[in-house]
């Protein structure tokens, strides 16, 4: 199977067929710095650290699960993307992976935009200081509120997602007396190599605008007549947790194309691109993902090349990367509660969260990888499927990794890459409260997003 996709294989408790998982790795003790956070090592004590904290201190201290992110780590990606790009463009961080007041901040001082797709995300932004001239507000259902509010709070744009929204934005900026400046996202007929559930540009789905039967150029003609909006570009995304460039380099070449049509029909030439986001991450040693500076590189070639055959400025670009900065960040802690073997098929490893912490193993059949990192052992390894306490034969964590075979209730294992859209997709299915999400930087921690607790839950109950 290509490391471009996600695995799309059998869901729920299903026996997987021989050879489904790779072969034990030759160290189960060592750390794949490719899928771990950049300060997480394992002391000499067997502990594994971050930003030089044990994890059983931080167990101890803030509880399991618990969401363990990097901030060094963090704060170092983000100005990796923001460096690659210069200032010549724009990148805008995908709030939808994971956001709170602090990754506002962070975000803020290392000098990313951020990309924010419902009024509750903007809040978030807004509350913690980002200016609006930064934020960008996407969502192909954005109510007739959420756009006066960011009209009101003067986002920097808005990106259109259909013929309504059109006018919808349009009719709330001249009651407001504004012209509010806006993008066309369209849907340029690419399938990401990705799986069917996040590929997001062909034409059979809910997002944007069809570049097909003339409707997304049908869609900018309406756009430059209206008053109240000011058209500064096209937006495309094709996908997420892609891997390699060439559903890019297909997406770009339509767009320019769409872009020349524009100049030519009438006298106007949009300065700006955004080819989105949706570039992988390694939740697995078998992934490999690309670096800013490479990404950054590719796309200003192939959008530069685009441009020069079709006789056109180069547009400003910009790029929405989410899971590539948080995704990498964090992991999540576990203490493992039971450990149960099937005779000829592999042990069941539960742990004390979930797929209420983690419904990408369920939802997408995600693969990740996972540790003992509460100690070393030199005990043989063993074929595990890491489950959760969940009353559902889906609640998967890992569907199949290798542990040693002496791990033992009380252990605590980690899984890498969950600091994008594990805590933003998180439920409180069996009325579990969600974890906290603490942030570890040189030494100290924080709680950035508290834990909730079984009050929390009866207080939105209101009898």
């Amino acid at each position: 199977m290509s490391r471009s996709a996600h695995p799309a294989g059998p869901r729920h408790a299903d026996v997987l067929t021989e050879g489904h998982y790779s072969a034990p790795p030759a160290d189960l003790n060592a750390l794949d710095g490719k899928v771990w956070a950049r300060t997480v090592e394992r002391g000499a004590d067997g502990v594994v650290t971050v930003g030089g904290l044990p994890v059983t201190r931080l167990a101890e201290e803030f509880g399991t699960p618990a969401y363990i992110l990097d901030e060094s780590d963090f704060r170092a990606r983000a100005r990796a993307w923001r460096d690659a790009f210069g200032t010549d463009a724009d990148v805008f961080y995908a709030g939808k992976a994971f956001l709170s007041r602090a990754v506002v901040r962070w975000l803020h001082e290392e000098g990313l935009n951020l990309d924010v797709c419902s009024g509750g995300e903007l809040t978030t932004a807004l509350a913690a200081g980002m200016p609006a001239g930064r934020i960008a507000f996407h969502g192909n259902n954005k109510s007739a509120h959420e756009i006066e509010r960011a009209v009101a709070a003067g986002v920097g744009r808005i990106v259109l997602d259909s013929f309504q929204e059109i006018v919808r934005v349009a009719h709330i900026a001249d009651r407001l007396g504004v012209r509010q400046r806006v993008q066309i996202r369209v849907t340029v007929g690419v399938e990401a190599h990705t799986h069917e559930f996040i590929a997001t540009a062909h034409e059979d789905q809910k997002f944007g605008i069809a570049l097909a039967g003339g409707q997304a150029a049908e869609a900018v003609r309406r756009a430059l007549k209206l008053d109240g909006l000011e058209l500064i570009g096209i937006h495309s995304h094709i996908g997420s947790q892609i891997f390699d460039m060439a559903g890019f380099e297909v997406a770009a070449r339509r767009v320019v194309g769409l872009l020349a049509e524009v100049r030519d029909e009438h006298g106007v030439e949009l300065p700006e691109i955004d080819l989105g986001g949706g570039l992988g991450i390694a939740y697995t040693s078998d992934d490999d993902p690309a670096e800013p500076h490479e990404i950054a590189r590719a796309l200003r070639e192939i959008v530069g090349r685009e441009c020069a055959s079709a006789g056109l400025r180069t547009p400003r670009i910009s790029v929405e990367p989410g899971r590539a900065i948080a995704g990498p960040t964090a992991f999540t802690l576990y203490e493992v509660g039971t450990v149960k073997p099937l005779d000829g098929l592999r042990t069941y490893v539960s742990v004390d969260g979930g797929m209420s912490d983690n419904i990408r193993t369920a939802l997408y059949d995600a693969e990740y990888s996972v540790a003992l990192v509460s100690r070393t052992s030199d005990a043989e390894p063993l074929l595990v499927r890491v489950v959760g306490k969940h009353c559902e034969s889906g609640d998967i964590v890992v569907r199949d990794a290798f542990l040693p075979a002496d791990l033992a209730p009380g252990d605590l294992i980690a899984v890498p890459a969950t600091g994008a859209y594990c805590r933003s997709m998180a439920s409180n299915y069996n009325h579990v409260p969600r974890p906290p999400v603490v942030a570890v930087q040189d030494g100290s921690a924080r709680v950035i997003v508290r834990r909730e607790t079984e009050e929390d839950l009866l207080a939105l109950d209101v009898g």
